[in-house]
């Protein structure tokens, strides 16, 4: 069975079909979801989901676009909500310099804020990071971010970033853009990564894999991605499927 490491099922667009479509999962080889926080909206949506549905977890996290509109009193907040017994993550969180929709002072200040209130929990956190490698490096290590380990999800980086990363005992995602035809550097680091430090994920309803880029993407979609890292790793598909199980409970501190 797939374990999808990084969803957005509370995303208005399966509004229309998202109960038929979460309840056909387990038919469709999908064992086991994670539904990733992004704002303190969420929070709420995201958790009735979780008591919704036995195969779904769920993180509490503020995304870097949401920085501006963070305060102290939500740190209190979700320090609330990590207290339901389906969460297992503090995220998604990090920095995005790419859209830059918040302050980068305040990407800073708030994705640091949120380390220590994942180590002060022990969860793992669940790491965001586009055009911002730097930075987001930097203040994973000093804050320390191997006491609870995570996941660099979506993963851009390079090799010599992933290094780092393992070293921390960190886990690395990849999702449909490593099947995209110019994802040169993805494969690279997917051909570098152990295999039991790889997840599998969507980001849906984001990031579809080819050959249904373009479309909404769910869960469904995951053997894709499954078959491409096989390709890369020269090993079956039934076996990232399994492996990368695995990994993710393992992750998330989920019994199997």
């Amino acid at each position: 069975m797939i374990f999808d490491s990084h969803t957005h099922y509370d995303d208005k667009r399966f509004d229309d079909d998202r109960d038929s479509l979460l309840s056909s999962l387990g038919e469709n080889g999908v064992g086991r979801v994670m539904s990733a926080c992004a704002s303190m909206q969420d929070i709420g949506p995201i958790l009735a989901l979780a008591d919704r549905y036995d195969f779904l977890y769920a993180s509490v996290g503020v995304h870097p676009h949401e920085a501006e509109e963070m305060r102290d009193r939500d740190l209190e907040i979700l320090k609330e909500a990590a207290q339901h017994p389906k969460v297992k993550a503090i995220g998604e969180i990090g920095l995005d310099y790419y859209y830059d929709n918040s302050p980068r002072d305040l990407q800073r200040l708030w994705f640091a804020k949120q380390l220590e209130l994942a180590k002060e929990l022990d969860l793992p956190v669940i790491i965001h990071d586009r055009d911002a490698h730097g930075d987001t490096m930097d203040i994973l290590r000093t804050h320390h971010v191997e006491q609870v380990g995570g996941v660099f999800h979506c993963y851009a980086g390079s090799v010599e970033m992933a290094k780092e990363i393992l070293d921390w005992g960190m886990y690395i995602a990849f999702g449909g853009s490593l099947t995209f035809k110019k994802a040169v550097r993805p494969a690279e680091v997917a051909a570098y990564v152990p295999m039991n430090r790889i997840l599998l994920e969507t980001d849906c309803p984001y990031l579809t894999p080819e050959p249904h880029r373009g479309k909404r993407n769910d869960s469904t979609y995951l053997s894709y991605v499954a078959q491409r890292i096989a390709e890369i790793k020269g090993v079956s598909t039934e076996e990232i499927i399994k492996i990368t199980y695995e990994n993710a409970n393992r992750c998330f501190r989920i019994a199997e």
